[in-house]
């Protein structure tokens, strides 16, 4: 698995413990080992500029997704094909904002956006119930057996 994490954010986070939570999702969506993701890490500044052009909407998001090639999730029999999956660009400030309002730690919400990036490239959406219902739940059992491989290791 070819991820590559670029903090370019004031906000110290880490970057090991992004860089695990993505392969493990990555390999529990059964994607090709040879895929590409890139993590960039930025201020609100950057992220607001961000938002407005790709999504016409005002002020700092929390997470950016940005897919390539548009790579679906994989089975155990069928892995997704190599590719790039593409660029997921996360704010640390707004995931700072939103993780006290949650009563979590700032790591916690940077690990839960991402794994939410990671749906978004690999074709997932929430704007419909029925669509929201499975991408949140493959998210929190993505998240879940993570922390239980983190606390196995």
């Amino acid at each position: 698995m070819s991820i590559e994490i670029n903090n370019e954010s004031a906000i110290p986070v880490d970057e090991a413990a992004l860089l695990r939570l993505s392969a493990y999702a990555l390999d529990a969506m059964h994607v090709h080992p040879d895929a590409e993701l890139a993590i960039v890490l930025v201020d609100e500044a950057a992220m607001e500029q961000l938002h407005v052009q790709w999504m016409d909407e005002p002020g700092p998001t929390d997470v950016l997704s940005f897919p390539m090639d548009e790579l679906r999730p994989g089975t155990e029999d069928v892995p997704t094909p190599a590719g790039l999956l593409g660029d997921i660009v996360l704010c640390p400030q707004v995931a700072q904002a939103q993780a006290e309002t949650a009563g979590h730690s700032t790591q916690e919400e940077l690990q839960l956006l991402t794994t939410h990036g990671i749906l978004h490239l690999l074709g997932f959406d929430h704007a419909e119930p029925d669509e929201e219902k499975e991408m949140f739940g493959i998210q929190r059992d993505i998240l879940v057996g993570f922390t239980m491989h983190e606390r196995r290791s």
